[in-house]
């Protein structure tokens, strides 16, 4: 329990200073010349101040509120593979039941999930709406359990809005694989019968470190259009590989780059790359067979016309 003095003027705090000037001038007035009830009259002037200024005694009984203890728990896509997802929930039970023992501790749960867009594992979102109602004062810590792929690292701790540490507990092991296969531009648009260059780069990373399989490896490579096989190369892995393809037909032409799987990597779902080239004619040939004379026939002649990308032949029976 805190107690405390407040003042609640009952006027303008600046006309009871200009009144306390002239209070204190009268009295000092009346003291110098030591008249009968001078001393009192000071006093009654004291009053009337201190009455003005209207002082009230606060009595103030707080509460301590117990500190927040944040634990974001990574739920993306990656947090499935390996047997992450038994670890997570391992360090889950673990932390409940050490977290339970500690007095004044407030736990937020928050789970986050990974995004189906191209945004990725966003945690941090996930944290600050999880603690949006909670005053920077009251955070802890923030412990993370996740595997280490997070697309929204704020750019340095002040960006985070609170002073508290932030500790991150990783799933996964130390020997993981991945391979991937990484598209450089691959071409949008072709012209039927065209052939267009693509480039790609079969990557390993090994403990989220690129460059585990060092350059040289042979990996061996299926290139498909449309599902069908096109061709099978064997290519250095780390190593930029530019290929020729043709755009077979007109519309979406469906290609797809493959490289086979590496012993012991963590999925398979990342090894192929997938891109559409829509295959466009040069020109489009018309044919217009008309017979007897028509009010439409003319009508269909001057829009074929209109079209630069249209060669019309026109023949009269």
């Amino acid at each position: 329990m805190n107690l405390a003095i407040a003042f609640t003027p009952l006027i303008d705090p600046l006309w009871i200073a200009a009144l306390g000037v002239l209070a204190a001038v009268a009295a000092l007035a009346a003291l110098l010349s030591r008249g009968p009830g001078s001393i009192l009259r000071a006093g009654a002037l004291a009053l009337l101040m201190l009455a003005l200024a209207n002082p009230s005694i606060r009595r103030e009984e707080r509460e301590q509120l117990p500190g927040v203890v944040a634990v974001v728990v990574d739920r993306s896509q990656s947090q499935t593979l390996a047997g992450r997802a038994r670890q997570t929930e391992a360090v889950r039970t673990a932390l409940a039941e050490r977290l339970s023992r500690m007095h004044d501790v407030e736990v937020r749960w928050i789970d986050a999930a990974g995004t189906s867009g191209s945004d990725g594992t966003r945690l941090f979102e996930a944290l600050s709406r999880g603690l949006a109602d909670v005053p920077s004062e009251r955070i802890g810590a923030v412990l993370m359990v996740t595997d280490g792929r997070v697309h929204d690292i704020p750019a340095n701790a002040a960006a985070l809005g609170f002073a508290a540490p932030v500790h991150v507990l990783l799933t996964g092991h130390d020997s993981e694989r991945d391979r991937r296969v990484v598209l450089h531009n691959p071409p949008r648009f072709g012209i039927l019968g065209d052939k267009k260059t693509v480039t790609f780069r079969v990557a390993d990373t090994f403990s989220g470190e690129p460059s585990a399989t060092p350059v040289g490896e042979r990996v061996r490579v299926h290139i498909r259009r449309d599902g069908q096989e096109l061709a099978t190369r064997l290519v250095m892995s780390g190593e930029n590989v530019t290929i020729e393809i043709e755009v077979d037909h007109g519309g979406q032409n469906i290609f797809e780059i493959e490289a086979e799987a590496a012993e012991g990597e963590i999925t398979t779902a990342n090894n192929r790359a997938v891109f559409a080239t829509e295959g466009i004619r040069q020109n489009l040939r018309v044919l217009l067979v008309s017979g007897e004379p028509h009010a439409g026939e003319r009508a269909w002649r001057n829009i074929l016309k209109s079209d630069a990308a249209v060669d019309l032949v026109h023949f009269t029976i």
